[in-house]
């Protein structure tokens, strides 16, 4: 068998590929569970509750964020202010 991918003796028979293929596979478990969406790594169902509560708790935080700032906003709208102006007053 020669290094060069490209020579005829660069890979190795068909008949060899599939024999090792079928010995990989009676030696590696094949429990992988499927992801839920494509792309994704399967998760084992022991880490399931802590990554869908850790999940809420990102959304939460980024929809909580943006609902404080749109709120300060419309405060500081009702106020006059506008975010450009705050270091100003008094001049």
């Amino acid at each position: 068998m020669n290094d060069n991918p490209h020579e005829p003796g660069a890979v190795l028979p068909e008949p060899v590929r599939d024999h090792l293929g079928q010995q990989l596979r009676g030696v590696l478990p094949v429990e992988a569970d499927k992801p839920r969406f494509l792309g994704d790594d399967p998760v084992p169902e022991v880490f399931e509750p802590q990554i869908r509560r850790l999940e809420t708790r990102l959304k939460t935080h980024e929809e909580g964020t943006e609902a404080v700032g749109q709120a300060l906003d419309q405060i500081l709208d009702a106020l006059g202010v506008k975010p450009g102006e705050q270091g100003q007053r008094g001049t």
